[in-house]
C-alpha cells in the first residue's frame, strides 16, 4: 500500500500489552467486589483515559473521582509498561523498513504519555516516531477524528496519503471515514470483531510477519 506516512496504535497493535489491562482491571475491581463484563477491555481501549475512567465509574457505580481512578491505573500499569511489555513479534523490522524508505511515523494511542513514552523508550523505538499523540492530550478517543487530524497537521502529510494500523474496529472505522488506508491487526482481545474489521479494512494481518504481503 503506497503511503507517505504511517500511524500506529500501541496496545494490541505494536505492543503485546492488553493482558495488562485485564490484570489491572481484575485487581482494581475485585477489591471492590465487582465482576468484569466480557466486553469491558474492548470498551476501555476505544476511549481516552479520562473517558475510560468516567465509563468505569458509571458502569460499576464507583465512589471515586475520575482522577482517582486514573491515578490508580497509572500506578498499577507503570511498572509493566516500563519493564515488562514488549513489541509484538516481527513488528520492529517493518518499522525499520518504513524509516529506511523515508516514511514519517506516528503513534495514536489511548495511553497516557507517561505509560506510552516509558514503553517506547524501554523498547528502544521512541526516536523512530516523528509524532506521538495520546487521546488524553486531545480530549477525545479514536472514535472521533480529532487525534488523526492533529497528527496529520503535525506530520504535514494528508490523511489520504497515510496508512493506519489498529486492532480496534471503532478506530479503524473512524480512520477509514477520514480517507486513510487502514490495516486491522489481530489481537485476541478483539477476536470477536475480526469479521467486521476485515470488511472495513484495506488489509488485515494475523501477525506482523504477514505485513510484507501488503506491500
Amino acid at each position: 500500500m503506497n503511503c507517505d506516512a504511517a500511524i500506529f496504535d500501541l496496545d494490541g497493535t505494536i505492543l503485546d500489552s492488553l493482558w495488562v489491562w485485564e490484570d489491572i482491571s481484575k485487581d482494581f475491581l475485585s477489591k471492590k467486589g465487582k465482576d468484569i463484563p466480557v466486553t469491558y477491555i474492548q470498551e476501555l481501549c476505544s476511549k481516552s483515559f479520562q473517558e475510560a475512567a468516567e465509563y468505569t465509574i458509571r458502569l460499576f457505580m464507583l465512589s471515586e473521582t475520575s482522577q482517582e481512578v486514573i491515578s490508580e491505573w497509572n500506578r498499577l500499569a507503570l511498572i509493566e509498561y516500563k519493564h515488562n511489555i514488549k513489541l509484538k513479534k516481527y513488528c520492529l523490522p517493518y518499522l525499520q523498513y518504513l524509516k529506511e524508505e523515508g516514511k514519517k511515523l506516528a503513534i495514536a494511542t489511548s495511553l497516557p504519555r507517561i505509560l506510552c513514552d516509558s514503553c517506547l523508550i524501554s523498547n528502544g523505538i521512541y526516536d523512530m516516531f516523528d509524532v506521538i499523540r495520546s487521546t488524553d492530550e486531545i480530549g477525545r478517543g479514536k472514535n472521533f477524528p480529532d487525534i488523526f487530524e492533529k497528527i496529520s497537521d503535525e506530520l504535514k502529510v494528508p490523511l489520504s496519503r497515510t496508512l493506519f494500523f489498529d486492532d480496534s474496529l471503532s478506530a479503524l472505522v473512524t480512520a477509514k471515514k477520514l480517507g486513510m488506508k487502514v490495516v486491522g491487526v489481530y489481537d485476541k482481545y478483539y477476536a470477536s470483531d475480526k469479521t467486521e474489521i476485515i470488511k472495513v479494512a484495506d488489509g488485515y494481518i494475523e501477525s506482523w510477519e504477514n505485513v510484507w504481503n501488503l506491500l
